[in-house]
């Protein structure tokens, strides 16, 4: 039996790499197109291509109205749950989709058209969502911004993207922290050299804001007067949305997602990656902010006719470790999904599992984990005290989907700590050294995939299709540059270790070091420094500052790391979890002045290293190692 499984996936896989045209168009034929497409993949000439040309489709019709045609509206499509504020809600298909119609006309009525770009900085409420999919509905792009992020890194996107209009709130809440939007949009907007026409704020009651007259729309005083809007027709080609991730220069990624490719591979990959059909309750605990929340909160659920859980709270502290577990019991979750990240901090708390024992998780059937490496502790925990199936699963805010999975829709296969299983059928993943040869079985390298991407990846950077090449597709020619490095071993199992750039990974949040480190270098007393990404048992990894302090200077060593937390805490947000910064005499450099940083980050994770040839100085080294200990 075992071996008739094992051709299920590797049959589809194969098919996926070597027929990929007719494969794609089995999978595109589970759509609701308005025009289907006849042409599959058409190339370019930067390398890569695009699919489904010809087809014409409304992603937030192939979202609800599919839905309402197929006999769910009365089914939920989107259940709210806040423990920070105490409320749920819940929306069926056809209360969404109305919600979604006026939104849409409300933006029309702003003279927001197909095209134009809308910045969404919005919590963890239903109006993200409708905000969402109320442009998809009328082609607006749409750039949803994390709203933990501080008013600098929302003026750098509202200057890259561009919009027409920003749509946020009053206020977000984290746990009992009430924290204003509306002061943090209003200084973006003074520091942003472009200018959007409108800003539609929704009030919460936690926090009534000021509107500034001529520019500032109230939410429900515009959708009472708006007219629904039906869905506007588009080439799957079309812009669906703008997603910042963070570069090693430290400006953002603006990564662009198709309508079309995008549509056809969530949809496959809810059955393939989740094993989800039409009614399960689906629940990816993560934020609309990431890729995460725009794949499997929002728009891969409910293009397979499941129920999304919205969830604004954290996996502790709202109330309690158990947080999760209550919210599978109350909802009847099928499936969850979120971060390693949560459950470290779950398990930190509650190492035990005694409040899981308080609630019935019956209806659970797997839990997924992505967004950082799944170490072995955290799997084996979850492993022994849920008794439930642990799957890791690897993908970027670049693919948008797992490249890696274990394909529980075609089977299930033996899983291995610490290993994404293997390559998701349309992901060609290769192993090859810094010249692109192959590496042998085992050996590390860095982790590609064989050009072309499947559909729904990144088919561009906004604005910037050079850097898209440069980044992506130049580095080894033929091949997607993925930026981690990892090994495959001997049974075709893919090991994923971690970033070969100095983007690093807390919490699941792709951060930047470079650009911590332009903060940290502005500060007046620092001459020169280094941010590092180390390892952290509940973070995956966090920030540590090394700095030089200028001559003559007289702040203390407490002094200037509070000041330059406070610093990156502005510039960046909270979300970098910088709380440390260590003055040095000296930083570990090549001869030709790069600063050593992968010598100092396996200083830092207590890994051992050898002394690189090109050191200026090997005895800094020791230094370093001194000054990380204490």
């Amino acid at each position: 039996m075992r071996e008739v499984e094992q051709m299920g996936y590797h049959s589809e896989f194969e098919r996926s790499i070597n027929e990929p045209e007719d494969f794609w168009r089995e999978q595109a034929a589970q759509l609701d197109w308005i025009k289907p497409p006849s042409v599959i993949w058409e190339a370019k000439k930067n390398g890569h291509g695009e699919w489904f040309p010809d087809g014409v489709l409304n992603t937030s019709d192939v979202a609800l109205d599919a839905n309402l045609r197929a006999g769910r509206g009365d089914q939920k499509a989107l259940i709210y749950d806040s423990p920070v504020t105490g409320q749920t809600r819940f929306l069926t298909y056809k209360e969404l989709t109305h919600q979604v119609a006026l939104f849409a006309g409300a933006l029309q009525s702003r003279g927001i058209e197909k095209g134009d770009r809308v910045v969404i900085y919005m919590p963890m409420v239903p109006e993200a969502v409708i905000a969402m999919l109320g442009c998809a509905r009328i082609g607006a792009v749409h750039s949803v911004v994390f709203g933990g992020f501080a008013a600098h890194e929302l003026a750098v996107r509202v200057d890259d993207a561009k919009p027409k209009a920003i749509v946020t709130a009053s206020c977000g809440i984290e746990v009992k922290k009430v924290i204003p939007y509306k002061p943090l949009v209003d200084r973006a907007l003074e520091e942003a050299e472009h200018k959007p026409e409108c800003c539609i704020l929704l009030q919460r009651p936690q926090v009534q804001a000021e509107m500034t007259p001529g520019r500032d729309f109230d939410w429900e005083e515009l959708l009472a007067s708006a007219s629904p809007a039906d869905p506007v027709p588009l080439k799957s080609t079309d812009p669906l949305y703008i997603l910042y991730t963070s570069g090693t220069t430290g400006k953002p990624k603006g990564v662009v997602r198709d309508n079309g490719g995008h549509a056809v591979a969530l949809k496959y990959s809810m059955s393939l990656v989740y094993g989800a059909a039409p009614g399960d309750v689906y629940w990816a605990a993560s934020d609309v902010g990431w890729v995460v929340g725009h794949s499997y909160i929002v728009y891969a659920p409910l293009f397979a006719g499941c129920t999304s859980i919205l969830y604004e709270g954290k996996p502790v502290k709202t109330p309690d470790a158990g947080a999760f577990w209550r919210v599978c019991q109350d909802h009847k979750v099928n499936l969850l999904f979120t971060a390693p990240t949560a459950f470290r901090a779950v398990r930190k708390e509650d190492p035990e599992a005694d409040q899981l024992k308080r609630y019935d998780v019956s209806s659970l059937r797997r839990i997924f984990l992505a967004g950082e490496r799944l170490d072995p502790p955290t799997y084996d925990w979850l492993h022994e005290h849920t008794g439930l199936p642990i799957m890791d699963h690897w993908w970027q805010t670049e693919t948008g989907w797992a490249i890696c999975c274990n394909p529980v829709g075609i089977e299930s296969l033996p899983a291995k700590p610490g290993s994404a299983t293997m390559p998701t059928p349309g992901f060609n993943v290769k192993i090859v050294n810094h010249q692109g040869r192959p590496v042998p079985t085992g050996d590390q390298g860095q982790v590609v995939v064989k050009l072309p991407l499947p559909p729904g990846c990144l088919t561009t950077v906004w604005g910037d299709d050079a850097r898209f090449c440069k980044t992506y597709l130049e580095p080894i020619p033929g091949y997607y540059s993925s930026g981690d490095g990892g090994y495959i071993d001997e049974e075709g199992y893919v090991f994923i270790m971690g970033r070969t750039d100095d983007v690093i990974n807390v919490a699941g949040h792709r951060l930047s070091t470079g650009e911590m480190e332009e903060v940290v270098a502005a500060h007046p007393a620092v001459a020169e420094c280094c941010v590092v990404g180390a390892h952290d048992e509940l973070k995956g990894q966090i920030p540590i500052g090394l700095v030089l302090v200028k001559d003559g200077a007289t702040i203390s060593q407490d002094e200037l790391e509070e000041e330059l937390v406070e610093m990156v805490r502005d510039r960046i947000g909270a979300v970098a979890c910088f709380r440390r910064a260590i003055v040095v005499e000296r930083l570990p450099k090549t001869r030709s002045g790069k600063i050593l940083r992968r010598v100092i980050r396996q200083i830092a994770d207590g890994e051992e290293y050898s002394v690189p040839s090109t050191i200026d100085d090997p005895a800094i080294l020791e230094e370093i190692d001194q000054h990380l200990k204490r």
